[in-house]
């Protein structure tokens, strides 16, 4: 099985996680967005598979390649 790291593409704060741990997702689908400047950053799953693990909380400030989840595969 192999592990996806999901990483942030920029530096901002975590607005909103649209799954939980455990959920099946696919290619593409929504995992949380994200507010920088203003703008709302879509964070989509790479690939399918199930979310193994959420690294951040709601509100929390994130960096740019800062890993936000862990996909299974």
């Amino acid at each position: 099985m192999a592990t996806t790291q999901v990483t942030s593409e920029v530096i901002g704060s975590v607005w909103k996680i649209e799954k939980a741990e455990g959920d099946a997702v696919a290619e593409g689908e929504l995992i949380m967005i994200l507010e920088s400047m203003k703008m709302e950053i879509p964070v989509e799953a790479p690939v399918a598979g199930t979310l193994a693990a959420i690294k951040v909380k709601p509100e929390e400030s994130v960096e740019e390649d800062q890993v936000l989840c862990l996909i299974e595969s």
